[in-house]
């Protein structure tokens, strides 16, 4: 069994691991720390964990968890991830960090958007956690940077198209809209039921600090520098993201030619759902779940693709995508534990 720890395990994606980790058959969930929550029953931090788990909250120093766990997934704000990191290696333990910490190759670009890195010898030695991307380097890997979950959507729209060289690279448009739980569990007005109801807003346009990391894997797939325009929007439901992502179509590209891009670089991706030419995904067929739901519509009158995909912020946006690393890391199976339908109508 695979000894696995959640390195701040309060929030919204600690939650989240915690579930799908107490279902892996290959998994033993051995230590949670949280330093707000220490010495209190997860159970009691997470009422819905009663009588499922009886792991207690304490505040376990790097070394420690790094020594008792074969993983751990790193559950940190920014910064506070980079600090915890290097200790969780050393100690022997393999990890996957879910902040924004690893996910960026450019020491620069990851100053200008967040903060100075303190460790950036290791940005070199971790794996972007985007699996349709980088399967076989993940295997190979002890430090994982799992994506964000506006990137994770807007990258798997995208992606095929970039590396089919169907569209052009200066027109790409990003519109985004997610669940209040984004914003993690703490409180906020912005957040605030009262503030959120009834509402629908777009924020931190032109200014989303997870534009450079869409920017750093659509280039590396082009073979040139990518700018996109990326604006997110916050919608009244609890979770689930919804990205549209508009671009213009090269010159005698055919529907066809869309379809066939999207097939064949998706061909090995078990939680890529290709929906086809026409039909629109919806963020509720994807709910809890590890899938990414891609369809699209050529638009003819302005030779445009727009191309929408669905995930869960949650799992495939941030837990389910860190368990799935997990499971390529220690050679299982990359659907392991993880193919399940929430969704009832």
């Amino acid at each position: 069994m695979i000894k696995a720890a959640i390195h701040g395990a309060s929030g919204y994606t600690g939650f989240e691991l915690i579930r799908l980790l107490l279902k892996h058959p290959d998994v033993e969930l051995v230590a949670l720390s949280s330093r707000k929550f220490a010495g209190v029953p997860i159970a009691e931090v997470f009422p819905a964990l009663r009588n499922i788990c009886s792991l207690v909250c304490e505040e376990y120093t790097e070394n420690q968890l790094g020594r008792h766990a074969d993983i751990v997934f790193a559950a940190l704000p920014h910064q506070a991830s980079m600090e915890a990191v290097p200790a969780l290696l050393k100690g022997g333990a393999k990890v996957i960090d879910l902040s924004a910490d690893f996910r960026f190759r450019d020491e620069r670009v990851y100053s200008e958007w967040y903060q100075p890195h303190c460790v950036p010898e290791l940005l070199q030695k971790a794996v972007y956690g985007l699996p349709e991307l980088y399967r076989d380097k993940i295997k190979e890997a002890d430090l994982v940077g799992n994506p964000g979950c506006y990137p994770t959507s807007v990258i798997l729209a995208m992606a095929p198209l970039v590396k089919g060289k169907v569209i052009d690279l200066d027109s790409i448009i990003a519109d985004s809209k997610s669940g209040v739980s984004g914003a993690g569990r703490g409180l906020s007005l912005a957040t605030h039921f009262c503030e959120v109801n009834e509402g629908f807003k777009a924020y931190k346009v032109g200014e989303h600090r997870h534009t450079p990391e869409m920017e750093q894997e659509l280039s590396l797939l082009a073979g040139r520098p990518v700018k996109i325009s990326f604006t997110p929007h916050l919608v009244p439901m609890t979770r689930g993201i919804l990205s549209t992502v508009y671009a213009n179509l090269n010159e005698s590209v055919t529907a066809g030619m869309i379809e066939e891009s999207f097939v064949e670089f998706y061909r090995d991706a078990p939680f890529v759902r290709i929906l086809g030419d026409g039909v629109i995904p919806n963020t509720l067929y994807v709910r809890g779940t590890n899938y990414c739901d891609i369809g699209w519509k050529v638009d003819p009158r302005v030779n445009r693709v727009v191309v929408v995909a669905a995930i869960d912020n949650l799992t495939r946006g941030a837990s389910g995508q860190a368990v799935c690393n997990m499971n390529l890391m220690f050679g299982l199976e990359e659907t392991r534990g993880l193919i399940r339908t929430v969704w009832q109508p």
